[in-house]
């Protein structure tokens, strides 16, 4: 019983961030990203597929997409933690180690995505394409926040919670060597990343949202959410007036996406009304404008 009762009251800390098939390792942050880009993939096909959409095109932005959030990711983390890196002259493409900015990725993956698809759609059928694709990205950050459970990283302040997360001695910050447990602040936001994504989606099947709206409310969703989580977080970040540094790019983040998605809301007239009917009109090919 008090075996039973020991390993109820934490989760423990995994064996391993991979496993091997012969010489080869492959690490489960890195499967969790190919998880969560299939898992989209699936997601966007469908509800484009469901607003008249050709669903083929989802991959071909998927192939610019999503590398270019890798890219902006990673970048937006090296700008930001700086000291962070791994020491060799691969560090900065190390991401298999972990160290992806979700703003910097989001930033830069949306960008090329909209780059792109200006060779294939009308503007008013982009914007119905990010209401489309928006909640998988949440699902997606859900999936590869698993990848941030394996490699031990993305929790927060030390915690006797039931639910409180063991993480072993070498990936415990300056400080906190004496402490076992910790706040899963990982599994908090896979929790909120998709309950997010669903009242997205019930809220935009229900209210039909004006394009792009849904991609605001996603900003300040999540932003709200980062704000709460920036608080728990005892890991390395700059700090700006006692605040680490991404309690204030959520902070901001909120404002701006929640004063976005009103001006797409409210924006009043004819003009609005027609691109919204012809965003919705049936998409008839890759090659249509």
């Amino acid at each position: 019983m008090t075996a039973v009762s020991s390993l109820l009251a934490y989760i423990p800390s995994p064996p391993s961030n991979g496993f091997n098939i012969g010489p080869l390792f492959f690490h489960a942050y890195g499967i969790a990203y190919v998880v969560a880009v299939a898992v989209g993939i699936v997601i966007v096909r469908r509800r484009w597929r469901a607003v008249g959409g050709d669903p083929d095109l989802v991959y071909d932005v998927a192939k610019w997409g999503f590398p270019a959030g890798l890219v902006g990711g990673r970048i937006y983390f090296l700008i930001t933690t700086p000291s962070q890196m791994p020491q060799h002259w691969w560090g900065p493409f190390a991401i298999w180690d972990g160290g992806m900015g979700i703003w910097g990725g989001v930033a830069l993956g949306v960008g090329v995505a909209v780059w792109y698809m200006r060779k294939r759609l009308s503007w008013p059928q982009i914007l119905l394409f990010i209401n489309v694709a928006t909640p998988s990205l949440l699902v997606g950050q859900a999936i590869g926040r698993v990848g941030n459970y394996f490699n031990q990283e993305l929790f927060g302040k030390p915690s006797t919670l039931p639910w409180a997360l063991e993480i072993s001695p070498a990936h415990r910050p300056p400080g906190y060597q004496r402490y076992a447990t910790f706040q899963p602040t990982f599994l908090y936001e896979i929790i909120w990343d998709l309950a997010l994504a669903g009242v997205l989606i019930w809220f935009d099947n229900r209210r039909k949202i004006r394009p792009p709206g849904v991609f605001p409310l996603y900003v300040a969703g999540y932003s709200a959410f980062r704000i709460f989580e920036e608080m728990l977080r005892i890991d390395y970040s700059q700090y700006i007036l006692g605040m680490r540094l991404n309690f204030w790019v959520a902070l901001i983040g909120t404002i701006a996406g929640l004063l976005w998605f009103l001006r797409t809301q409210f924006r009043g007239g004819r003009d609005s009304a027609a691109a919204q009917a012809q965003a919705t009109a049936a998409y008839s090919g890759p090659d249509s404008e």
